[in-house]
Order: structure tokens, then C-alpha cells, then sequence
């Protein structure tokens, strides 16, 4: 009989037992030389004993403010050294941060502001063409429990760093919290129905972040470059906390992701680690492949690791990042916010097939198993089924949603994730897909996974992605969702096929194929799948199946 698909992270390196607070106070002790954080964009630059004592100041604000232990602390902007400040300051006296996706408009901003009773709110002017300001404006007359809104680089903003504070009041604070204290609530992206908010302790990031960070092997020495979104747990937690709690230093090259700016800004400041969702490798990959006239290529020669996370990487694009960006030691992560978030990463030594192929083994301290979702039993390795994970790293809960919260945790905490994956013989999992996203075609279970997979190999396209969509005959056709490499021809549904015969079962081959310049994404880089969907019903007339198939 096959061993059943259970794992558990043994592990030498003990659990921290501290809050963010004194983890990074520790830090600042051994490493107050040393470079902590560089803004590109501003030019600004700090050493991790400069950095403390604006986290400090902001944090004698924020108590002069009459912010307490457990109150909300709300910040909408996009990457920038003010949004750390605000990471570490609350963190400091025990309010809780509550991150806003940059992307979000006024209805969403008002229903965040609102469920988590945000008391002070730290945001951005704007962003692009977004006026957060004017956003603020509108909704505020009715979020009841917002009393202040302190716009960054204003007078506002200089007035809260400079309103003090005695010293001893904040380390008394500071004391006197507990690492199971809430410290974060991250609302999630959920295509349907409202957001709800995974609610974090000290004790869930600052360990994900510092095993996270143990994994990727980091020191004082590293130099991580993040252009993935602070509001997220990839920039906050995998980012930020990874690198405080080794001493590491951290490089924002842009307020969003830019391919340009990212590579550049890895060149400039000599960066050893470099995070992102596939898509953005796939952006730099190609910014690589066309540099403009008056520009040379990148030197990353400094670069030797960094992550790959977010959704699932095509292999091909994993090696391409190997090969030809130089990061031997690149991990991929898998994980959700509800697990602050990673619960499996592959090593360094991980055998190249292993990190290309999987998403690694479990991560220390954690439990994995894959169960059957009709009976909830474990399955033999091998077998497909749903990932539950266990440990430090569940959530406390969704935030004022106790029914939400037992949907997903069980009596036993195991975290119920949702997605299908697979554990081999040496504990090495592979997620092939979303249940929720699983097309069931002629009474065959498809992963879109395993057909995006394939798509990758084709000489002409860059990226795929691949949906169900209502089919009278089937239940469900395969659509697939193509971007191509430039100067690529026109690619039809026809050669497609023609491709994948013979090399896929017939039932596995998109019957449609719909060409685009780009997929719809989320801002942390999750394609929109059901968007997608009912894009692709309009555009090839399914709205009637779609009526009945998805009522």
C-alpha cells in the first residue's frame, strides 16, 4: 500500500517567539551599519538605524494619535518607503494593519474601511490617473469609525512623525504585547461575492517571513529586490519580514511593477535575491529579449536566488529565469493568505527538475496532507486531491466572520486550500489546478494546469491560460486564452489542434482560442480566470449554455 500524502516540517531551527517589533529591534542591534532599505524611484536610502527611528517616530505618532493595541490602522498605496514605516510602526504598538490593494476604487475601499472599522487611514495622494485623495473624500462621510486620513509626503504626514512622544511610553507598549496578538488583516481577492479579511498574527508573518527567508539562505549580505506589492503578503511577508529578520536589505524599484525599472534597478544596487509572480518574469524575460537602441543589457550577474510564487510557473519559464538571469538558487513558493502564506518552497539544492517541476516540500514547523474532498480521508501519494496544510501559519480567522472561517478551517485547524495537488514518493507536491476552476468535459476531469502546461512548449506562444466554458454536447469545452511571442503569426484554433494532436488525448485540446495582448490580472498577478469565462461566453455567443450551465 502507497504511503499516504502526509508530510511534516522537521525542523532544527526553533521557532521565533518574538513580536515584529523586538524581532526588528534585534536586528537593528547587530546590523545598525548596515544598508536597509533602498527607494529607486526617490533615490532615498536608509540604514537599519536610520530606519528605526522613523519607525519609531511614526510610532509615537501614532500613540500621540490615540491609537491603541487593536485598533485599525488602514494603508492604501502602492510600493513606497512610507507604506514599511507604517508596516513596522503599527506593528510596534500593537494596532492592527489593515493593506489595501492599490487597485481598489471607491466601493471597495469603503467596504474595507467599514467590515475592518479602520480608525486612521495612511494613504497615497494617488497612483497613475487614480485620485486617492478625491476617493478618501467621497466615502468618508460614510465609514463611521474613520476619524483621520493622513496623506503621504503631506503636511499631515510630517505633522503625525513629528508629534512625538515619550520614548518610554512607546517601549512600554511595545512590552507589554503578545506575539498571538492579532497584527494584520489582508483582505482577499475573491472573484465572487465580497472580500474577506485573513486575520494575522506577529506570530504567523514573522516566522512564514523568516523560514521564507531561511530557505532562500539570506544574511546581512543579500540585497532582495521586490517589485511585487507590499499590501500583499509575497511584498510584506516573503519581502519585508524575510529580510528584517536577517539583517538583508531591501530594494523597491518602482512604486508598481515595471520590467524596465525592476531589471535596472537589480543592475544598480547589486541585487542577490528578486521576487515575482510568473508574469513578471515572463515581462522581463521579454524586455530582455527586445532592449531599446540606447540601452545595454542588464548586468545580474550578482543575482544568485529569489522567488517565483503567486500562481503556478510554466516550466519553460522557470528555466529561462535559471538560465539566462542567472538565479541558480531560485525557490518557488506555494501558499495563500490565509497561511501568512507559504506552506511548501523548494531548496537550493532541490535537484534543477525539482524546482522547475514542483512547488517543493513542506516548509518547517508545518503539517501537509491531501485528502479525498467527498470523504475528507487522506489519499495515497500519487493521488490527486485537496491540499490541507496545519501549524503556526493558519490564520486566527476571517476578520468578524466566524461562519466564513469554519468553511475553510476545520475542527482539527487544518486550513482547507481549495486547490488540487499531488504528492510524490519524496514529498514533493505539484498543484494542478483550482477545484473550483477543474473543467469536466464529457465526464473527464481536465486540470488546466497540465494544458497550459503543454501550450508553453509551442514556438509561438509566450503565455496561456485556460478556462471551461458551457459546451450543449459536453458540458464543458477548453478555451484557451494565448499570448504570443512578438513578430509571432496569427494563431488559430485550428493549429492547435493540429499541434496538440497526437501529443494530447483529444478530450484534453482547446476547441476554442482566443488571442490577446494581455490576460486580465489581479494586481498581485493572478489572471481573473472567471472574467475570462464570461468574456469568452460573449465572444464566441455561449450566453444561453452559460444560462443554464451556470445559473
Amino acid at each position: 500500500m502507497s504511503a499516504a500524502s502526509y508530510a511534516s516540517g522537521v525542523s532544527a531551527v526553533p521557532l521565533l517567539g518574538d513580536t515584529i517589533g523586538d524581532s526588528f529591534d534585534r536586528t537593528v542591534a547587530r546590523y545598525g551599519d548596515r544598508e536597509a532599505l533602498v527607494d529607486c524611484p526617490s533615490g532615498r536610502r536608509w540604514t537599519y538605524s536610520q530606519l528605526r527611528t522613523e519607525v519609531d517616530a511614526m510610532a509615537r505618532g501614532l500613540l500621540a494619535a490615540g491609537i491603541g493595541k487593536g485598533e485599525r490602522v488602514g494603508i492604501w498605496a502602492p510600493n513606497c518607503p512610507e507604506w514599511m514605516l507604517t508596516q513596522y510602526a503599527t506593528a510596534k504598538i500593537g494596532a492592527i494593519l489593515v493593506t489595501i490593494n492599490p487597485a481598489y476604487r471607491s466601493g471597495e475601499l469603503e467596504y474595507v474601511l467599514t467590515a475592518a472599522g479602520i480608525r486612521l487611514l495612511v494613504a497615497a495622494p494617488s497612483l497613475g490617473n487614480a485620485d486617492y485623495a478625491a476617493m478618501v473624500s467621497e466615502v468618508r462621510p460614510r465609514c463611521g469609525t474613520l476619524e483621520r486620513v493622513v496623506l503621504i509626503g503631506s503636511a499631515q504626514w510630517e505633522a503625525l512623525l513629528a508629534r512625538g512622544g515619550a520614548a518610554a511610553r512607546l517601549a512600554g507598549r511595545q512590552a507589554a504585547l503578545s506575539p498571538d496578538e492579532p497584527i494584520n488583516i489582508q483582505y482577499t481577492s475573491g472573484t465572487t461575492g465580497f472580500p474577506k479579511g485573513a486575520t494575522l498574527s506577529h506570530h504567523n508573518i514573522l516566522n512564514n517571513g523568516y523560514f521564507v527567508g531561511e530557505l532562500c539562505g539570506y544574511t546581512e549580505a543579500d540585497r532582495i529586490c521586490l517589485p511585487v506589492p507590499l499590501y500583499h503578503c509575497f511584498g510584506m511577508v516573503m519581502g519585508n519580514l524575510a529580510a528584517t529578520s536577517h539583517g538583508a536589505c531591501l530594494v523597491y524599484p518602482a512604486p508598481s511593477f515595471e520590467p524596465a525599472a525592476t531589471l535596472s534597478a537589480l543592475a544598480q544596487e547589486r541585487c542577490t535575491s528578486l521576487y515575482g509572480v510568473p508574469t513578471m518574469f515572463i515581462a522581463m524575460l521579454a524586455h530582455l529579449d527586445s532592449p531599446q537602441p540606447d540601452q545595454c543589457s542588464p548586468d545580474l550577474s550578482s543575482l544568485r536566488t529569489g522567488i517565483m510564487a503567486g500562481s503556478p510557473c510554466p516550466v519553460e519559464v522557470m528555466k529561462q529565469v535559471v538560465e539566462r538571469m542567472g538565479m541558480r538558487e531560485v525557490t518557488i513558493c506555494y501558499g495563500m493568505t490565509e497561511t501568512s502564506p507559504v506552506s511548501t518552497q523548494t531548496r537550493a539544492d532541490d535537484p534543477l527538475e525539482r524546482r522547475v517541476s514542483t512547488v517543493g516540500r513542506v516548509h518547517p514547523h508545518l503539517e501537509v496532507k491531501i485528502i479525498d474532498p467527498a470523504t475528507g480521508l487522506t489519499v495515497p501519494r500519487g493521488t490527486p486531491g485537496e491540499l490541507c496544510t496545519r501549524g503556526y501559519s493558519v490564520m486566527l480567522g476571517y476578520w468578524g466572520q466566524p461562519d466564513q472561517t469554519t468553511e475553510v478551517i476545520d475542527q482539527a485547524r487544518w486550513m482547507h486550500t481549495g486547490d488540487v495537488a499531488v504528492m510524490d514518493a519524496e514529498g514533493y507536491l505539484n498543484i494542478t489546478g483550482r477545484i473550483k476552476d477543474m473543467v469536466i468535459r464529457g465526464g473527464e476531469n481536465v486540470y488546466p494546469r497540465e494544458i497550459e502546461e503543454f501550450l508553453h512548449t509551442h514556438p509561438d506562444i509566450l503565455d496561456a491560460q485556460v478556462i471551461g466554458v458551457p459546451d450543449a454536447r459536453y458540458g464543458e469545452e477548453l478555451c484557451a486564452w494565448v499570448r504570443l511571442r512578438p513578430g509571432a503569426p496569427e494563431l488559430t484554433a485550428e493549429a492547435v489542434r493540429d499541434y496538440a494532436t497526437g501529443k494530447l488525448a483529444g478530450y484534453k485540446i482547446p476547441r476554442y482560442v482566443h488571442v490577446v495582448e494581455e490576460f486580465p490580472m489581479t494586481v498581485t498577478g493572478k489572471v481573473r480566470k472567471q472574467e475570462m469565462r464570461e468574456r469568452s461566453v460573449e465572444l464566441f455567443g455561449l450566453g444561453e449554455l452559460a444560462a443554464t450551465k451556470y445559473a
